[in-house]
């Protein structure tokens, strides 16, 4: 199953795991690099089993990115605690939803979705640029219940975009500026992962020693996105949340309606 790899296989995978864990410790959609790279590696493979070991290597560098992001600013407990607890919670209710309900709908929707997003944030030249978090309060912790749990339920079910609709909300509900926005959102993506890895676990459909290895360069790979971002601050995000929401809108579109 797993011998006779060549050298450029290896390569790719590193490479394409790298580059993940740099893009998704910035705004999220490191799927959109490390899923493609292993179909094309493993083309043979069962997708599952794919999608197992492509969370298994990416929840560690969500990880270590929100580990990066801890050390650097000062992040918003009272939000964060229980909309990762909802968020882990209903993954595993999308996870088993979506053996029940077609997803068919929801990937016709989804372009259009991350459009509206995507509009919304270039009409709004201030948005995400300004920290102003909200003050805390019974209401703002239903709302951190509230978001954790859809997104936490919508990675389960489906996933494309959950990091990049994170940050959206972290801006839009809790005030965050985009730096605070994507740094809580690793918080929050870390719980949603962690359901998935382990219902693809108990069901064998992991490739252990494949995750294990991208998961060091993925770890790699978000070290520096998460140096980028403090650095360089919220106009870089917003430039790369901009970038990625348009390549999900092209992917989601093309997955929804053009492909055979």
């Amino acid at each position: 199953m797993l011998t006779g790899w060549a050298l450029t296989d290896l390569l790719v995978l590193a490479g394409g795991a790298f580059l993940a864990g740099l893009v998704d410790a910035v705004v999220g959609g490191g799927g959109l690099i490390s899923v493609p790279t292993l179909f094309a590696v493993f083309p043979n493979a069962a997708p599952p089993v794919l999608f197992g070991t492509n969370k298994m290597a990416g929840i560690w560098g969500t990880a270590s990115a929100a580990l990066r992001y801890a050390r650097g600013i000062q992040l918003r407990w009272a939000i964060l605690v229980p909309a990762t607890l909802a968020a882990f919670v209903f993954s595993f209710c999308g996870a088993y939803a979506v053996t029940h309900i077609p997803a068919d709908v929801l990937r016709k929707l989804l372009p259009f979705v991350l459009a509206g997003v995507a509009v919304y944030t270039l009409r709004k030249k201030d948005f995400g640029t300004v920290h102003a978090p909200v003050k805390g309060g019974a209401g703002v912790t239903l709302m951190a219940i509230a978001v954790g749990g859809a997104i936490g339920f919508y990675d389960g079910f489906f996933g494309p975009g959950t990091g990049s609709f994170l940050v959206f909300l972290f801006v839009r509900l809790f005030g965050q500026d985009f730096v605070n926005a994507s740094a809580s959102s690793k918080i929050v993506n870390v719980a949603t992962n962690l359901a998935a890895l382990l219902l693809f676990g108990m069901g064998g459909h992991v490739w252990w020693q494949v995750g294990i290895g991208m998961a060091i360069m993925n770890v790699l790979g978000s070290q520096v996105g998460s140096r980028l971002a403090l650095k360089h601050g919220v106009g870089f995000v917003r430039r790369m949340f901009l970038c990625v929401l348009a390549v999900l809108i092209v992917k989601t579109g093309y997955d929804a309606f053009l492909r055979v």
